[in-house]
């Protein structure tokens, strides 16, 4: 059997739930929520009266990524809207993207036939195209739905077929609703670029340069797998502020 650099751009298919493939991304995302789950609970129930520092840290955390959000949207009941969705959006991501250096992802599996192709078990989520899609179609009808309930169908419809302006302006309306169709492309693209090709660079560092190589280029990819997270909760909520604008 040949070794070397094996790199799978689709996720393995583990087996079948009822005709719905099973792949490995799936299951780390079943992970995730598992351990996301978990923290809250534990979290919420050890809420106290008096906080410790602990709990002090995460309050004033909070605190400021809340009052960002109302700054931003120019409104504290948008943010008390909008928190729990954005806050949600980062802490899965972030935390998708630090298991895939946590051991055992992408090492433990089993082999398809006797001697032929590994498959592991654990995938890095994010390296599976399917989520990241979803996660921008997620955010997208979410930034189209808010602009339509907050400034009015007949009014979010405006931007983009403008009749008013003359030809420039309803030129200028059709291009700003073909950009607004390419932000799914652009949202999953860049979150499945970035996470795919830093799994890929660890791979070749792996091989080329192992045990001492690697460990500079993970703690690279941490901070870059936390600031892709951070980039897609910004950019979600820079465009739902631009959906509840008044269009002029």
């Amino acid at each position: 059997m040949e070794s070397g650099i094996h790199v799978a751009l689709a996720p393995e298919t583990l087996g079948t739930l009822f005709g719905i493939p099973i792949t490995n991304t799936l299951v780390t995302s079943w992970a995730v929520i598992v351990i996301l789950l978990t923290i809250g609970f534990f979290m919420g129930r050890g809420v106290k009266l008096i906080p410790s520092r602990f709990q002090l840290l995460l309050e004033t955390l909070f605190e400021f990524i809340y009052d960002y959000i109302a700054e931003t949207l120019e409104s504290r009941d948008l943010a008390r809207r909008f928190f729990p969705f954005l806050t949600t959006i980062f802490l899965f991501v972030f935390t998708a993207n630090l298991l895939e250096f946590t051991p055992g992802i992408g090492s433990i599996g089993f082999f398809e036939t006797w001697g032929g192709e590994f498959i592991p078990l654990f995938r890095s989520v994010n390296t599976d195209l399917n989520v990241t899609l979803m996660l921008a179609i997620l955010s997208f009808l979410t930034i189209e739905v808010t602009g339509v309930l907050v400034i009015g169908a007949w009014k979010y419809a405006g931007k983009f077929l403008n009749f008013h302006g003359g030809f420039i302006g309803f030129f200028v309306g059709i291009i700003e609703f073909f950009s607004e169709m390419a932000r799914v492309i652009s949202f999953s693209f860049r979150l499945f670029g970035n996470v795919f090709a830093g799994e890929v660079l660890i791979l070749v560092v792996t091989h080329f340069i192992p045990f001492v190589g690697p460990v500079p280029v993970m703690m690279f990819e941490i901070f870059v797998g936390f600031v892709q997270a951070a980039i897609f909760a910004l950019l979600t909520l820079f465009f739902i502020k631009l959906a509840i604008a008044e269009p002029h």
